[in-house]
């Protein structure tokens, strides 16, 4: 069984990264299991916020407006509606600050919590009056406790003033009573709803918040959002979000009715202006009427005189028609004096009094001035949603400012005509008061006294009639606009914290996070992971793959020697035979690149795997400056070895000892020498080997890094076969290139790699290694071996264990 073959195929990448998610599975579970306990208490302790909609019918042809549509004349301003200038309207600071002063938003009532505290709108205990003359604190905690049903205790603390004064607030009041210093005035009382409950308030904490309501205005301003329903509509959606959702619909519903009590109030302007005006004329036409009505009554009653003669009555109906057609044409002549002063005067043309509300039916003078009307009304709509600099009100403006010259001289023109048209007047009223004179005294002072009565009666009763059409328009307006669908409580949507968003979110993200954290240490990781990063370095063949020794043995292939691991050097073992070897005896160096590969531990498992097949093999410690070797071994010491016997200080009989394993002996490293390849290159070696040979069929030599020292290399003349561990995600790619540089030099015979240490069934392990001999790659020899240091593999080891293949 090849593991380490058996990952890579042409979808090797792909299968790579599978490996990766099913040998962390644990990590995933731990990353998800975190991320949905924030998604928990991210959704329990986050202040809900609630969205409320209401939606409003905008007529854009203006089509109904009540009786002045019937009377004639009377309306001014019949445009359409741009749906544009309506939401600028909706939007405006002005009208929301209209709904803030209808509203009891003045004061925010909470309970105070531990992780975040309650508004309780409409459902507080107590009321707090504002005392609406005097300052006020905004926008500070004050806190209040009820001491008894009849007491409450209030404090404010580090409350800095406009004049950056630090103002501390702490007093005890009484329930019902004026709570007042210079700084601040209110009453606290007690909500009726609880009226009967105010035990179970005793000994609570409450506090509130003065708001300003320019601040509060301006707040619903930015936070409403009015959009059409769809764009052949002209039905507008109004949205808006907050934390309490009965506050929300209460300021929603009273935006829909503040706008459309202001729009009616803008068609009423017209109406109630013309009936002001025609108040101011009744005024002074009623003192007429009457000092005219009591001459005529006392006159009759002096001189007993009930009719006038034939002559006399022709003259005063001649004299009536005339005087009331010049009284007519008067009251048209204040009306354009004050047409005159309004338009000469104002800025805004939206209340002007209609023409036809006096009787005047010049066609050009109501379409100039219903023309001007509509630029103002335009004007006005832009302003709400446009800048000042916006090319479309700066046209608007200049219409009205053409209009408006143009009104002008015509109503100068008109204001000629009329008084030529009183002085023409004037003199066939000469005419005929001439003709009256020649009548008898009695009966002339009758004609003139009846004359002036029915004057003054005429008009009255033309201006009475002007102001019932007037009262009539305003009474029988209705608004152009309504509201389809009030906000409602049982509508209102949640929209945040989303639970079930929350938790998906956290779900994907437990798993993305690790996904992308193994891929992105995968990245950076520059170890050997795969054969293609060994066949990406180097030509030479791998006869071995060694998997993860599990098991607390050294030898697992003696201990266990029906493990997969022991299948592995077995499967080595029958490799070594395609070497071409001419001598009966084998001579075997097994080295790495660095300390921590396993050499130790491959030499040691091929040496007992050979033994057991009933091979006599010789296990020679070579690596002099760092032997491990015989630690492996019990009843064996390293006080004499290879080095003792290299400096002539014991015999070959001394140093070669039989192990626990037929067939297999082990001469150990002994005592570490200053000297080692001084040693190494002497006869005594020489001789060592050649005696070896004749007495063992494999002789396994385990010896010091290549990338390190040059030992490998000076034995390298005695050796057979070379072998080079390489440890998966432990080994370094780059230090692979020394293997190769040597294999294209061919300063070893018959070389081979063995690759150790492959774990399929376990995380990535990455971290760097130190070791004594100070030179060579940045790896020393004699630090410590390799140990485990990533957080993520402690975390790990909570869920497997296992033995590493390193050296004893």
């Amino acid at each position: 069984m090849d593991n380490f073959e058996g990952i890579h195929d042409e979808n090797i990448e792909i299968k790579k990264y599978l490996f990766l998610i099913i040998r962390n599975w644990y990590l995933f579970l731990l990353f998800v299991f975190a991320a949905l306990v924030v998604a928990y208490y991210l959704n329990k302790f986050t202040t809900p916020v609630y969205n409320v909609k209401s939606t409003i019918l905008i007529d854009s042809d203006n089509t109904k407006g009540g009786a002045e549509k019937f009377i004639s004349g009377l309306s001014i301003f019949t445009g359409k509606k741009n749906i544009d200038n309506e939401i600028g309207i909706l939007h405006s600071y002005s009208l929301t600050r209209k709904v803030i002063d209808e509203l009891d938003f003045d004061v925010s009532y909470f309970e105070p919590a531990a992780i975040k505290a309650e508004e309780l709108y409409q459902n507080c205990p107590f009321i707090i009056h504002l005392d609406t003359s005097h300052a006020q604190i905004y926008g500070h905690q004050i806190n209040i406790k009820f001491l008894s049903s009849e007491r409450v205790h209030l404090e404010a603390y580090e409350v800095y003033l406009d004049n950056n004064e630090l103002f501390d607030f702490n007093v005890d009041g009484e329930i019902g009573k004026k709570i007042s210093n210079e700084n601040i005035s209110f009453t606290v009382e007690i909500r009726k709803a609880f009226e009967d409950k105010i035990e179970s308030i005793i000994g609570n904490d409450y506090y509130f918040i003065i708001n300003d309501k320019n601040s509060l205005a301006n707040k619903y301003k930015g936070s409403i959002k009015v959009e059409l329903l769809n764009k052949e509509s002209s039905i507008l959606v109004l949205s808006n979000k907050g934390n309490v959702p009965l506050k929300e619909v209460n300021f929603l519903n009273k935006l829909g009715e503040v706008y459309i009590k202001t729009e009616l109030e803008e068609k009423n302007r017209t109406a109630v202006n013309t009936m002001q005006f025609i108040d101011r004329q009744l005024e002074e036409i009623l003192d007429s009427l009457n000092i005219a009505e009591d001459n005529l009554q006392n006159f009759l009653l002096r001189n007993r005189i009930v009719n006038l003669s034939q002559e006399g009555s022709v003259y005063l109906e001649k004299y009536e028609n005339f005087q009331s057609a010049k009284a007519k044409e008067e009251v048209k002549l204040d009306y354009y004096n004050y047409l005159l002063s309004y338009v000469k005067s104002k800025t805004e043309f939206n209340d002007i009094i209609a023409p036809a509300t006096m009787g005047i039916d010049d066609a050009m003078l109501n379409s100039t001035i219903a023309y001007l009307s509509e630029l103002s009304h335009e004007r006005s709509s832009l302003s709400y949603s446009a800048t000042d600099s916006n090319p479309a009100l700066n046209i608007v403006e200049e219409k009205i400012q053409n209009t408006r010259k143009a009104l002008i001289e015509n109503v100068n023109n008109i204001i000629n005509n009329s008084q030529i048209t009183i002085k023409n007047l004037n003199e066939r009223i000469d005419k005929v008061n001439r003709e009256i004179s020649k009548l008898p005294i009695t009966e002339r002072e009758l004609l003139s006294i009846k004359r002036d009565f029915n004057l003054s009666n005429n008009i009255y009763n033309y201006l009475l009639e002007k102001r019932a059409e007037a009262g009539i328009a305003k009474a029988s307006n209705i608004s152009d606009n309504k509201i389809l669908d009030k906000a409602r409580i049982t509508n209102v949507e949640q929209v945040a914290p989303k639970k079930s968003r929350n938790y998906s979110f956290a779900f994907v993200l437990g798993l993305l996070f690790p996904l992308v954290l193994l891929i992105v240490k995968d990245y950076l990781n520059n170890t050997v992971v795969s054969r293609k990063d060994i066949l990406s370095k180097t030509k030479l063949d791998i006869i071995g793959n060694i998997g993860s020794n599990n098991v607390k043995s050294q030898i697992p292939v003696f201990t266990n020697p029906r493990s997969a691991i022991s299948e592995s050097f077995r499967s080595l073992r029958t490799n070594l035979q395609f070497f071409d070897v001419n001598s009966t005896s084998h001579t075997i160096t097994v080295t790495s690149t660095v300390s921590g590969e396993g050499k130790t531990f491959c030499s040691l498992n091929l040496a007992a795997i050979l033994a057991m097949s009933d091979k006599k093999v010789a296990l020679v410690g070579l690596d002099l400056r760092k032997p491990k070797l015989h630690h492996v071994f019990e009843n064996i010491n390293n006080e004499k070895g290879i080095t003792t016997y290299l400096s002539n200080r014991n015999s070959l009989s001394d140093i070669l000892f039989k192990t626990h394993i037929d067939n297999l002996y082990f001469i150990p490293s002994g005592p570490i020498p200053p000297n080692p390849a001084e040693l190494i290159e002497s006869n005594k070696m020489k001789e060592l080997v050649e005696y070896l040979k004749k007495e063992f069929e494999f002789i396994i030599f385990d010896t010091s890094p290549i990338a390190l020292v040059t030992d490998p290399l000076l034995l390298a003349k005695y050796s057979d076969i070379n072998l080079f561990v390489v440890r998966q995600n432990f080994t370094k790619k780059e230090l692979l290139s020394i293997i190769d540089e040597h294999f294209k030099k061919k300063s070893f015979r018959n070389m081979g790699i063995i690759i150790n240490d492959i774990k399929l069934n376990s995380s990535y392990a990455y971290s760097s290694y130190g070791y004594g001999y100070g030179y060579g790659y940045g790896y020393g020899y004699y630090a410590d071996d390799y140990k485990q240091s990533n957080l993520l593999l402690k975390i790990r080891k909570l869920f497997v264990s296992g033995k590493k293949n390193t050296e004893a």
